[in-house]
């Protein structure tokens, strides 16, 4: 693996469609981290896997929004629905978060019973993350951070994507990936310097749900030295359109990706365009390394 490089699955614990993927990337693919729902319904299952692959950093996906809460109804009505979980509805909730006290309050104990939940399960905190990047809500970021710091996360995720590099492979909703950007560039700025370490570099908020290989492989022809990539694996059915689906495990355990993880140091300083002529110069023939080669400049020439 890359020096500095995390591969990340998020919603581990959610399913055990998911377990079964973040299982089976982690021991024949490259998945060398994954982020816990604590209330998810196979959290129980994931811990175990964990502890059975200590090689596996674990930390806390944090859950503000579509998903499960820890505390009870009773205790946070202003936050989640009748059944105990949050609504998909992260405008409806963020200005909530943002202007009402009393769904502060229950955000900020929420946020601490979700922490005590995963510091129970004995595991290492490796790092903190959210689901649907709520974690970088300012209402929620001043919330978790103290807790993050108090059990030990060692890192943060800052979501910084790579517009240009998303728009070379895919120009699909550009208009709304550009906002995306630039609202996730605005929240960074505020969460720089809060006191964790964070990669240089985040893949996964722009293509999310469409982590395929082709992309997957550009990125890492071109990625800094500390960069995050995070996929939603699942062996089940596609969950919804931006989250879990069988194609991020596919890319995860495609021989091609590793391939590529191992040429870092080939592949650190050759921009996307340069990479085929590279292997060229080396002599290699199309059984060898240069089928990461081939994907990479494929995808350049798009």
């Amino acid at each position: 693996m890359a020096d500095g490089l995390i591969i990340n699955a998020d919603d581990f614990g959610r399913s055990v469609e998911i377990n079964r993927a973040v299982l089976r990337a982690h021991r024949e693919g490259v998945l060398n981290s994954a982020s816990l729902m604590v209330a998810g319904e196979a959290a129980d299952e994931a811990v175990e896997i964990a502890r059975q692959n200590p090689g596996l950093a674990v930390g806390l996906h944090l859950v503000v929004v579509d998903g499960p809460a820890v505390l009870p109804p009773a205790r946070i009505p202003h936050l989640v629905e009748a059944d105990g979980k949050f609504p998909n509805a992260p405008v409806k909730l963020g200005l909530r978060y943002a202007f009402n006290r009393a769904a502060r309050k229950e955000l900020a104990a929420e946020i601490a019973t979700q922490f005590e939940r995963f510091a129970a399960t004995g595991l290492p905190l490796s790092h903190v993350d959210g689901h649907q990047h709520m974690h970088m809500h300012p209402a929620v970021f001043d919330r978790m951070l103290p807790w993050a710091k108090r059990f030990g996360a060692k890192r943060i995720r800052i979501v910084h994507d790579d517009l240009r590099l998303a728009l070379r492979y895919d120009r699909h909703g550009a208009i709304g990936k550009s906002i995306g950007t630039a609202i996730f560039a605005a929240l960074a700025r505020r969460a720089t310097g809060c006191g964790l370490p964070a990669p240089k570099r985040t893949y996964g908020f722009l293509q999310s749900g469409q982590m395929t290989e082709p992309y997957v492989l550009l990125a890492i022809a071109q990625m800094p030295d500390s960069t995050e990539i995070y996929f939603h694996p699942t062996d089940g059915p596609r969950l919804d359109e931006l989250g879990p689906n069988p194609g991020d495990l596919a890319t995860l355990v495609d021989p091609a990706v590793r391939q590529a993880i191992e040429a870092r140091a080939l592949l650190r300083n050759s921009s996307a365009s340069g990479v085929a002529a590279r292997a060229g110069e080396l002599g290699r023939d199309a059984s060898s390394f240069n089928v990461t080669d081939r994907h990479v400049a494929r995808v350049a020439a798009k």
